[in-house]
């Protein structure tokens, strides 16, 4: 269990890891549709190869999308590129990084899905069988009645009749299957090579400024993240405090008579419910009222806080005074 709350914090803390998770399950769940999809190819020439190419292209733009949907930093970043300037300058850089990792992690899943469509075939050998000289294959079929292109269009169905006791379907799938497999094979080498390549040369580049865009966008997203969490938790004291204040006020007021001595004994603990109330605004941050939050939440969007801790910010805090009837200040923690 406690192996398990680490691991829940890891990745909380971490919205790379995150993200990587994600683009990961994406992937898998892209290869699991391919294999449990059921390819029919219509084996029409008017059909083939806007089937083929669909099934192709189509899904890898659908999960490219939810890919860029469902990313963190693709909230952040629009949330970085549109908002007012105010006392904190933009930098190009750090969106231009968030917009790399963005569409990095949302094509790992579109660009399994073309590889192992190109690497099994079927795909192509329903797009491209019309495209094939027939002249460099033999045991055609001549007694179907058929054009060479319809005939080469039914290619993709090997229950058809016509191919029953002559090999030359299995001739033609083949040879387009393996210029498939080529392709395949030929665009998975050349990521695994420009992957090794970046990998080898990016230190050769201004690593600083890398190092740099890297902080700054990191800082971001758990500059946001914390907001966010704070909200939740001023949201949830502010609601508790109106809960409360309105099942106070639905009491009825109650008279109790006390001896003066007594009274005196007691009026103290008055105090204690005001120090109580006071550390129930300290936990609101002063944010008591509706104005107040919409104010704040404005000037949040408005005017980002100046990167400097250095300036210490202005904190009102509460002075509590005790007087007696006629008025006069007994004591004050001032």
């Amino acid at each position: 269990m406690e192996r398990l709350k680490l691991v829940l914090q890891y990745f909380q803390s971490n919205s790379e890891s995150i993200s990587n998770g994600i683009c990961a399950i994406l992937a898998l769940i892209s290869v699991k549709l391919y294999t449990s999809f059921d390819f029919n190819c219509p084996c029409i020439p008017q059909y083939n190869k806007l089937y083929g190419l669909g099934v192709m292209f189509v899904p890898p733009v659908i999960l490219f999308l939810l890919g860029v949907l469902i990313n963190r930093h693709t909230g952040v970043m629009m949330e970085e590129w549109l908002r007012p300037i105010g006392k904190r300058s933009k930098n190009p850089a750090v969106i231009k990084h968030l917009f790399s990792a963005v569409i990095q992690r949302s094509l790992l899943a579109p660009m399994v899905w073309i590889l192992v469509t190109l690497l099994d075939g079927k795909c192509f050998v329903c797009a491209f069988s019309m495209n094939v000289d027939s002249r460099y294959f033999s045991g055609i079929p001549n007694n179907t009645g058929l054009e060479m292109t319809r005939l080469l269009a039914k290619v993709p169905c090997k229950e058809d009749a016509i191919f029953r006791n002559t090999t030359f379907r299995k001739a033609v799938s083949r040879y387009v299957r393996c210029y498939s497999q080529a392709i395949g094979w030929s665009i998975l080498l050349f990521l695994i090579l420009l992957g090794a390549v970046g990998r080898v040369t990016k230190p050769c580049f201004n690593h600083a400024a890398f190092l740099q865009t890297r902080y700054w966008s990191n800082y971001i997203d758990m500059e946001q993240k914390l907001f966010d969490e704070t909200c939740v938790l001023h949201a949830r004291d502010f609601a508790r405090k109106c809960v409360v204040q309105f099942f106070e006020g639905m009491r009825d007021d109650s008279v109790l008579r006390l001896p003066l001595a007594r009274a005196l004994v007691t009026r103290p603990s008055r105090s204690g419910d005001m120090l109580e109330d006071v550390d129930g605004e300290e936990r609101l941050h002063g944010i008591t009222r509706h104005e107040q939050v919409d104010h704040l939440l404005h000037a949040w969007y408005q005017c980002k806080p100046e990167l400097d801790v250095t300036k210490m910010a202005y904190r009102p805090r509460a002075c509590i005074t005790w007087e007696d009837d006629r008025g006069r200040a007994v004591f004050s923690d001032v």
